[in-house]
């Protein structure tokens, strides 16, 4: 027979649904709808003069902060309409300077740093309340053939059809007859929450036995509904809302006995490398090399299903954490 799942053990099934975001380490839980989200909430800029943006968003995290990943993907929207035509994104840089505010619009003044002939560099302020919250740099290209072409090898995992979805997972805790009704009412809630992205991790964590784990990760995901392939710079927007999804948690793997105090994102790195398309299932890849001094490095690889690397991405945060104390069984 199961034992009861703990208020420690809930927590974990509950990190499977957590963002981990750049400014913020709760859940969005306003449930706009599923195929339009991704552009109503993330992609979708209103222009009040040249390059200067607003941006409104659906999501109110339980920390009243903004999704790290949300101001990212905007902030990449903003500097892409400013380009030409005939670039992609290639790579950007952020940081994150101060947490972001649900309740008030992001407005994102855009500066064109550069015009060249293959590159193009823009700057980017996400700002609130009159102060940066993020500031972010963004790089594209002109493609071009190249002889020198090398990856490193995709990982070997069990194709997305053979593995359980996060709410299906849920849905197995749930299961459990020896569940207390306030953990059943928390999952549910959890439940209720669309995302609008769908997650199947390849290692789904044990919430009976907190059991220290390589700092690795690896789960397939994509944007629910259909976006379609005539647009890269879209799909590079979306993967940088992605790539923040439970990202910064990777480095906390191997501390079962330890429970996140705070956590936040300082900043934000991503290479954009071969075409792709984020309504299609891709391997993200997560890992961290280094904690230490409360802080935490994590590296990702998205993957696209036939084994081409389609994007790499960095990012440090602030890790602060403590003891779980010991529970008995409910």
């Amino acid at each position: 027979m199961a034992a009861s799942i703990s208020g420690e053990k809930f927590h974990q099934a509950e990190k499977l649904m957590d963002p981990k975001p750049g400014t913020d380490s709760g859940d969005p839980v306003s449930k706009p709808d599923l195929r339009s989200v991704l552009v109503t909430s993330v992609l979708n800029l209103e222009e009040l003069d040249t390059d200067l943006y607003r941006g409104t968003h659906h999501w109110v995290p339980r920390t009243q902060r903004l999704f790290g990943g949300q101001i990212i993907g905007q902030a990449l929207v903003a500097a892409a309409k400013s380009v030409s035509e005939d670039v992609c994104a290639h790579s950007l840089h952020c940081y994150f300077v101060r947490a972001g505010d649900p309740k008030v619009p992001v407005l994102y003044q855009v500066d064109r740093t550069r015009d060249g002939r293959s590159f193009s560099v823009r700057s980017v302020k996400a700002i609130q309340h009159g102060q940066p919250i993020l500031i972010c740099q963004a790089s594209f290209h002109q493609s071009q053939p190249s002889p020198v072409q090398h990856q490193f090898t995709m990982p070997s995992v069990p194709p997305p059809e053979e593995l359980h979805s996060v709410e299906e997972l849920i849905q197995k805790y749930l299961s459990d007859p020896n569940l207390a009704e306030k953990y059943k009412l928390g999952l549910n809630n959890l439940l209720a929450q669309e995302v609008p992205i769908e997650i199947k991790p390849v290692n789904p964590p044990d919430i009976y036995h907190r059991v220290a784990m390589e700092p690795k990760k690896l789960f397939w995901v994509r944007a629910r509904g259909h976006i379609g392939d005539s647009d890269m710079k879209l799909h590079c927007c979306v993967a940088a809302y992605v790539s923040d999804y439970y990202f910064l948690g990777t480095a906390l793997l191997p501390y079962p006995q330890h429970k996140t105090h705070f956590s936040a994102s300082l900043d934000h790195a991503m290479w954009f490398h071969s075409s792709f398309r984020t309504d299609e299932w891709m391997l993200y890849e997560c890992e961290s090399p280094w904690a230490g001094g409360s802080r935490g490095l994590v590296q990702g690889r998205l993957w696209r299903r036939d084994g081409v690397l389609a994007a790499s991405c960095a990012q440090e945060g602030v890790l602060r954490v403590r003891p779980v104390p010991s529970q008995s069984k409910l």
